[in-house]
């Protein structure tokens, strides 16, 4: 598994400068170079193909370096359009992380071939990595179009709203333990993480999800409806960022993702909350 290192955090027993891209306790340095059965083949490349990174004949008698060669020629031969891995991503259903680890490691298998491998490049790399971690869209948002909009924005209708809002959020589904709990047990200290404590996730998961589709349903008045659409998709993200740090064992990419962006998403749902809240008790005071 792919593990991008920040303020940090260590990837196995060993320390990794910050911003550093390990594969589990290895740096890409490292990981280029590693042949543990002396093949001539890396270990990252036998991982892809499908052969033993310890043998030299995964099928006995045919080196795996002819074995490799074969595979590349007749995937080229059925799909010539398929880049250095010859293989179809999309059909595969891989996750995340087995996607980022096979275009990474074609990627520097082809600057590695041209000698245009550096620390320069390992770099750039890491960084592009860390972006798309920081950065991934989210997978639903809601439009004004979803919201049951009312054209009355009597103080009446503003308090009923506030009221309903109120119900939800505060009375109608409570939770025990918070996500910073349960991050807080899961990351026992610099070098280990306990991923049992993960499944504690899920009813704060199934809170979140039951909050946002009451607040999609509820009567809004025209006046305070983009206050509650930004409300409702910031809980929204929040609900997906929680939901991808649950999936650190099998999809490590999406979980540290997860993980680096949720004091932002935090804050965001704060200012969005803020923002409704002053909204309504304007209209309140009116």
């Amino acid at each position: 598994m792919l593990f991008l290192i920040k303020n940090g955090l260590l990837s196995g027993n060993k320390t990794i400068k910050s911003g550093e891209l390990a594969y589990s306790n290895t740096t890409i340095g490292d990981l280029i170079s590693k042949d543990t059965d002396g093949d001539s083949v890396p270990d990252w490349e036998e991982k892809l193909w499908g052969t033993d990174p310890t043998k030299k004949e995964t099928t006995l008698g045919i080196p795996d370096s002819e074995t490799i060669n074969r595979l590349k020629v007749a995937q080229e031969e059925n799909n010539p359009t398929t880049g250095v891995t010859g293989k179809n991503l999309a059909s595969e259903k891989l996750t995340q992380t087995d996607q980022f680890s096979r275009e990474l490691f074609a990627t520097i298998a082809t600057l590695n071939q041209n000698g245009q491998m550096d620390q320069a490049t390992i770099d750039k790399l890491s960084s592009s990595l860390a972006e798309h971690i920081k950065n991934s869209a989210p997978r639903k948002v809601y439009k004004l179009s979803d919201l049951k909009a009312v054209k009355d924005d009597s103080v009446q209708s503003v308090k009923d709203y506030n009221d309903t809002l109120n119900n939800i959020i505060d009375k109608k589904y409570p939770i025990k333990n918070s996500v910073t709990e349960v991050l807080q047990k899961f990351i026992i200290n610099e070098n280990n993480v306990d991923e049992s404590v993960l499944p504690e996730l899920d009813p704060i998961i199934k809170q979140k999800n039951k909050i946002i589709a009451d607040m999609a349903k509820m009567s809004v008045p025209q006046s305070l409806s983009l206050l509650h659409l930004g409300l409702l998709n910031a809980l929204q993200r929040l609900s997906e960022n929680i939901n991808d740090i649950k999936l650190y064992d099998t999809d490590v990419i999406v979980a540290l993702g997860g993980i680096s962006q949720y004091e932002s998403n935090t804050t965001a749902l704060g200012l969005a909350t803020n923002n409704l809240k002053n909204a309504i008790q304007q209209k309140l005071n009116n």
